[in-house]
């Protein structure tokens, strides 16, 4: 179906729904912009129904085409010769006024396709790039090598894996973990900016085998393991802006090992290790009420499993069954409307594995893992139901990492290797700017 209308007036879009709107084009997740403008997801989603209806819009790909079109986000700066020069997207009030407005701007459906296609192609979200011009032009991009998507950064002051790893206000945010020396409860945060880790106040519990999620600018961690034969039902909650620890409601049952996914406001934990057996619970918490609910079990018991948020819905990926690493990927869908939790099923993994490092970026979904000798790093693309390998970290990773997503990257976090904790710490550039000109027509 064809898209000619011209390009309209953002006027009638509030302040707030412009910066959603300027996040939706730039590839960010309903998730990442509740984290970035301090709200919930469901606010986001709020904010986008009323977005579309206002722009006519029925996707994402159509709102962020819409945004690009009328100003909202601007591509690199274009030379006189067509060459591209370093820029970044900016507000609409940057945008020289003596630029003409074009008469008809065509935008067809296959420029979408191409979008969709390049997307898939290289397993990445997508700044989308305008260039105004008076005459069609070939479509351009801008890649970067394979050699360059990987960045090491300075290593962690403190070696460990099965700590949790999370972002939050342009920082990530390193928790707990095994070390040399045992389980810690050491703090440390990275600031990309300066390339330095800084040491802030302990997790009062020494846990390890755990995740971390952010929701209203707090960072959770429930669980983890304490030592060799005892596991924790605490519920640690961290204040980033006070550097302080508080205690939520204890988890209904010790765990660890766990699966964990922040989604709309709420955290889900999935599975894993009570210090006896593997786990096929589902627990629910809300930070609001500081409420544990337990929700419709997993259809098989397992931890060291990993889990993220892609399109709407919660994807459980992998672990560890006590006999056997497993390649499941199971879709869980919270309640909703009254709608019971259910579970799906979805492309197994190509490489059975556990313990791993998991991020979405774009609504796709990562993993950085070793099995055995097997080093792993697939993407899957939900829209598709497939996965696929792309560029493998310079540096074994080991087991027991962790990702976090901050901006275009994903940073991946500590792990170990022959049962020995790792500082590492390297950043993997998952978005790229692609630049997709408007046809203009000059008549």
């Amino acid at each position: 179906m064809q898209n000619d209308h011209p390009v309209q007036e953002t006027s009638e879009l509030t302040e707030r729904e412009q910066e959603i709107l300027k996040l939706v084009a730039t590839g960010t997740s309903n998730k990442d912009i509740a984290h970035q403008l301090f709200i919930s997801s469901n606010t986001v989603k709020v904010h986008l129904r009323n977005i579309f209806a206002k722009i006519g819009a029925v996707s994402r790909t159509e709102a962020a085409m819409y945004a690009v079109g009328n100003g909202l986000v601007k591509p690199p700066a274009v030379s006189e010769q067509g060459a591209q020069t370093k820029g970044s997207l900016l507000p609409s009030s940057t945008i020289s006024s003596n630029v003409p407005a074009p008469r008809r701007v065509f935008r067809l459906a296959s420029i979408a396709a191409v979008i969709i296609i390049l997307a898939s192609a290289v397993g990445m979200g997508i700044f989308f790039a305008r260039q105004k011009i008076t005459q069609a032009t070939t479509t351009s991009q801008t890649i970067a090598s394979p050699e360059s998507r990987w960045r090491v950064l300075a290593s962690m002051p403190t070696a460990r894996g099965g700590l949790a790893v999370t972002a939050y206000e342009n920082h990530i945010y390193a928790i707990g973990g095994d070390t040399t020396n045992g389980v810690t409860g050491r703090v440390e945060k990275y600031d990309p900016t300066t390339n330095v880790w800084v040491q802030l106040l302990r997790k009062p519990i020494p846990v390890t085998d755990v995740n971390a999620a952010v929701i209203g600018g707090r960072i959770y961690v429930p669980g983890g393991r304490t030592s060799t034969e005892f596991v924790t039902d605490a519920l640690e909650i961290y204040d980033p802006i006070r550097d302080t620890w508080l205690r939520g409601s204890n988890v209904p049952i010790a765990l660890s090992a766990y699966a964990m996914a922040a989604f709309e406001g709420q955290i889900y934990l999935f599975g894993g290790w009570d210090g006896k057996k593997y786990l096929n619970s589902v627990f629910n918490y809300d930070p609001g009420q500081d409420k544990w609910t337990a929700l419709t079990s997993m259809p098989e018991a397992r931890a060291f499993a990993g889990a993220a948020v892609a399109g709407g819905k919660i994807y459980v990926i992998g672990g560890y069954d006590g006999k056997q690493a497993l390649a499941v990927n199971e879709i869980f869908i919270p309640n909703h409307k009254g709608i019971e939790a259910s579970w799906e099923n979805s492309e197994e993994l190509p490489t059975s594995c556990y313990d791993m490092g998991i991020g979405s970026v774009g609504d796709n979904i990562y993993i950085v893992a070793r099995q055995g000798a097997s080093k792993i790093s697939s993407i899957f693309f939900p829209i598709t139901n497939r996965w696929q390998a792309f560029d493998p970290p310079p540096m074994d990773v080991g087991d027991g990492t962790r990702l976090a997503q901050l901006g275009e990257y994903l940073y991946v976090v500590g792990g170990r290797i022959n049962n020995k904790p790792t500082g590492y710490a390297l950043a993997y550039k998952a978005i790229y700017t692609f630049l997709i000109p408007d046809i203009i027509s000059t008549k």
